[in-house]
């Protein structure tokens, strides 16, 4: 009996230290990646600022195909909305334009649904440079406790950044044409 209880008192221990290292995480993240493509901003500003063209980059789009797409009128700018519902990939959630100031910003509220609740800020900056644009796609918001516990595991800014870096490099290849 001695034996089990000294497991049981190091099983404690340990998810009592996982737990409190967790609790030491950041309030809040953000996520956030950029890529310079050869195009100008007016060019790309409408390749975001309109839902039923993110088919054409997005890389959620492509992680599953057959999800449900629900889209408001209007489609595009401050107001559009594009809900989902889609396998284990993509989950379930809606987007909606909070902010579209062309051709420089695309702010969205982000919401899930599943596989976990969650309410984030999206945002597009495009800022020119000479005869490119620097694209930024920055993802912000609370972390709840556990979030703080799933980042002991997972790096959620690899993650997500690396959807975020095939997304910019799609929209790149779309704007660039």
């Amino acid at each position: 009996m001695t034996i089990l209880k000294f497991a049981g008192l190091g099983i404690a221990l340990l998810v009592g230290g996982l737990l409190a290292f967790a609790a030491t995480k950041p309030d809040h993240f953000r996520i956030q990646r950029s890529a310079t493509l050869k195009a100008a901003p007016e060019k790309i500003f409408p390749l975001i600022n309109d839902f039923s063209r993110w088919g054409a980059w997005s890389p959620y789009e492509r992680k599953d195909p057959a999800m449900k797409r629900t889209f408001s009128e209007p489609a595009a700018g401050q107001g559009a909305v594009y809900a989902w519902d889609g396998n284990k990939d993509v989950g379930q959630g809606r987007m909606e334009i909070t902010q579209a100031a062309a051709p420089t910003l695309v702010a969205l509220k982000l919401d899930f649904v599943k596989p976990f609740e969650a309410h984030n800020r999206v945002d597009f900056t495009l800022e020119p440079r000479g005869d490119a644009t620097e694209v930024t796609w920055a993802m912000h918001g609370p972390m709840p406790f556990l979030s703080k516990v799933m980042t002991v595991f997972f790096d959620m800014d690899q993650m997500v950044g690396k959807d975020f870096e095939a997304g910019l490099a799609s929209l790149k290849a779309l704007a660039e044409k």
